[in-house]
């Protein structure tokens, strides 16, 4: 099993991304309208357009390029985790050039990680993104030191995003717009979670892993 991810994966991989957050892009709407303003999945959505019309073709894709592609079209999305994700993306893409080691990989998403905390001062426990994000960071540099192959680090990296995103439901959030309604979100997934886990089960998918992963309909999303 592979465990460089070269342009062609990395394509795969934001398309697959694209399309379960387009199943999803309801759900998770009605989650920010519980808990926040009810904009993130128009702003997300609108992100993924814009990446999608600035990613190369899947002839001339390197790692770089698509990731490079996708934080462009995410920085030039309002509200607020637009840009969060869209800085996010920019240490992943630099992470690597052609292709990416998972050892790469991994440190790109941690280098990502530990900008958007600085930035918006969110840590786990905060009912955010980062809730999801911390752990599959974790997962992935953990397994980049065991050398697993690519398909089972994303898989294992992905399980532990999708635990993080059913964690919020038992919180209260101490950031962002879910942090003035308090104990009435209590029980409402945060939607930039679940998309976190979304996107590294895209990965998982999109580099040769066969684990099939549930959708995450109504009754999953409200915990």
């Amino acid at each position: 099993m592979s465990t460089q991810l070269d342009g062609t994966t990395a394509h795969d991989w934001i398309s697959e991304f694209a399309r379960t957050f387009t199943l999803a892009q309801q759900q998770l709407t009605e989650l920010d309208r519980l808990a926040g303003d009810g904009d993130f999945g128009t702003n997300i959505a609108s992100a993924l357009r814009r990446a999608d019309e600035a990613l190369p073709t899947v002839e001339d894709a390197t790692f770089r390029s698509v990731f490079a592609a996708v934080s462009k079209g995410f920085l030039a999305t309002g509200g607020t985790s637009g840009p969060l994700f869209g800085m996010w993306f920019r240490h992943i893409s630099r992470s690597a050039n052609a292709t990416a080691t998972l050892s790469e990989l991994a440190a790109g998403v941690a280098a990502g990680l530990d900008a958007i905390q600085k930035l918006g001062g969110a840590k786990v426990g905060d009912n955010t993104m980062i809730d999801a994000l911390a752990p599959a960071s974790t997962s992935l540099v953990e397994d980049a030191d065991r050398g697993l192959a690519l398909p089972e680090a994303l898989e294992r990296a992905a399980h532990a995003a999708r635990a993080g995103a059913l964690s919020t439901g038992e919180l209260v959030a101490n950031r962002g717009r879910a942090s003035y309604v308090g104990e009435l979100a209590r029980g409402v997934l945060d939607p930039g979670a679940v998309t976190i886990a979304l996107f590294f089960e895209a990965g998982a998918t999109a580099s040769g892993s066969t684990q099939h992963w549930e959708t995450l309909d109504a009754d999953a999303l409200t915990h």
